[in-house]
């Protein structure tokens, strides 16, 4: 077997492990960062079963769509949004990740062709309080979501954080407990039904899932390190 479908198969069953034994059980979707990978590790991990896959930056996912375009893939943008290429995310992903302000969820709802189903977004949000990061603050989450609410081509599905990272198992599941707390009171103050929560990565998938992710999106554990 490949190396590429063991570390894959790995992870899955790590994800099986974790899910059963944390106190959250419940479903969680592998979502595989394909960034700066061939189209031939995708497909590898198409025929494998694996149908989501996550990508940052924009041109080399088109080429990669381009490519693919015959397999039933679940597209997922997860990285830096610039204005400038709301539309081309608007009109070739399923999912987006990265929604951290209301100019760019207004240009994907107003570029989001009438034809597709609402695009499912999550908004990010900047859990540990990082100059370096993009993201909401928790304290801005429910004045954020209000005038997305009318955005009929948008599903706002949940939350997604970057945790800071090296940090020990305690502070990362406690930084993932506060996001889901967010979702929680979200859903309640505003009378949502989100059910998405994008946190855990190759480093911190244990807190993660212990915590209540939903969706964990793994690269490095399965594809190899990334090329620079």
């Amino acid at each position: 077997m490949p190396r590429l479908l063991r570390r894959y198969f790995a992870q899955l069953d790590k994800i099986s492990t974790l899910i059963s034994e944390s106190r959250n059980m419940g479903v969680v979707r592998l979502l595989a960062v394909s960034k700066t990978k061939p189209v031939e590790d995708i497909y590898t991990l198409y025929k494998a079963g694996q149908r989501d896959f996550g990508e940052n930056y924009l041109q080399e996912a088109l080429q990669k769509q381009h490519a693919l375009a015959h397999l039933a893939i679940n597209w997922h943008f997860i990285g830096p949004i610039q204005s400038n290429k709301t539309r081309d995310i608007a009109n070739h992903f399923q999912w987006v990740h990265s929604v951290d302000r209301l100019k760019v969820a207004q240009r994907l709802n107003q570029q989001r062709p009438d034809y597709m189903p609402p695009l499912n977004i999550c908004l990010q949000v900047n859990v540990d309080v990082e100059d370096s990061k993009s993201g909401l603050l928790l304290e801005d989450l429910d004045a954020a979501i209000k005038p997305m609410l009318a955005f009929k081509k948008l599903r706002i599905r949940g939350l997604m954080a970057i945790p800071t990272s090296n940090q020990s198992i305690e502070n990362q599941r406690r930084a993932f407990r506060k996001l889901r707390m967010a979702k929680d009171k979200a859903n309640e103050r505003l009378g949502l039904n989100m059910d998405t929560l994008s946190m855990g990565m190759s480093n911190d998938l244990e807190a993660a899932i212990d915590e209540g992710a939903t969706i964990v999106r793994i690269g490095t554990a399965i594809f190899g390190s990334r090329a620079s």
